[in-house]
């Protein structure tokens, strides 16, 4: 069976489901699979490449090019309508 096929059929067995704890259940299943592969492509930053990170946000700071936390937070407000 491929993934696509897969999905399909999860999703047509997850959506019967009358359970709110089995929901639950499966969701928090997800939320961990999904902060484990998250954590495996972290790659910690070695001092030299935290350094260029801090000169080239100081950079854009001087420069002016920079938002304001409400610009921020309208975008993505805007974006997740």
């Amino acid at each position: 069976m491929d993934l696509q096929t897969s999905k399909v059929r999860f999703m047509e067995v997850f959506l019967r489901i009358q359970d709110e704890g089995i929901i639950e259940k499966l969701m928090n299943v997800l939320k961990k699979e999904n902060q484990k592969t998250y954590k495996k492509k972290l790659k910690p930053m070695t001092l030299d490449e935290l350094q260029k990170r801090l000169d080239r946000s100081e950079e854009d700071i001087k420069e002016g090019r920079v938002y304001t936390t409400e610009e921020v937070r309208n975008h993505f407000k805007n974006k997740l309508k």
